[in-house]
């Protein structure tokens, strides 16, 4: 019975050609649970049963669009982030750093009740599945500097950028 629940479990897929390269988009019955960069240290192999949808993906995509068009700010989606609970308390107040501003580590561990935990914010950060819509790109050093970004430093300075209305599209 376990075996023929997992099977019904269909995952899709499809990709989105950004400003910053191919994105894959990985979801459950049109709920975003993955986003992955073109350039990611960890590699995404596409499992031979999930389906390619575009359909299913129709709200992401053009939130997407409107979001590199700088037409929005906040998205709206079904989304379906999986980690651990401190992962997702985080992932949550990421959520909360407004379109155009930047938050600390430390910031966002404060904010979550544990100041001394800015290494964990940091960790959770990193297993963050849903980037630019989960904004980790918007979490610095508390002394300012860009740091580590699954999609590398160049595209986190993109995405600020482009939030800041100075994106210039290099």
């Amino acid at each position: 019975m376990t075996t023929e629940k997992k099977n019904h479990i269909m995952h899709q897929y499809c990709f989105y050609q950004s400003p910053i390269g191919k994105l894959l988009l990985i979801g459950t019955d049109g709920i975003l649970e993955a986003l992955h960069f073109p350039n990611e240290t960890k590699t995404t192999d596409i499992a031979e049963e999930w389906q390619y949808d575009e359909t299913c993906f129709q709200p992401v995509l053009r939130q997407l669009a409107e979001y590199f068009s700088g037409n929005r700010q906040q998205f709206d989606l079904k989304i379906a982030p999986k980690g651990t609970p401190f992962q997702e308390k985080v992932w949550q107040e990421l959520r909360r750093i407004p379109f155009g501003r930047t938050a600390s580590y430390q910031d966002i561990a404060v904010s979550i009740g544990n100041a001394k935990a800015c290494r964990a914010v940091g960790m959770a950060n990193n297993k963050n599945p849903i980037p630019i819509i989960v904004p980790c790109h918007r979490v610095i050093g508390k002394n300012g500097s860009l740091t580590g970004f699954g999609g590398g430093l160049d595209i986190k300075k993109q995405l600020l950028d482009l939030e800041r209305g100075v994106y210039t599209g290099d």
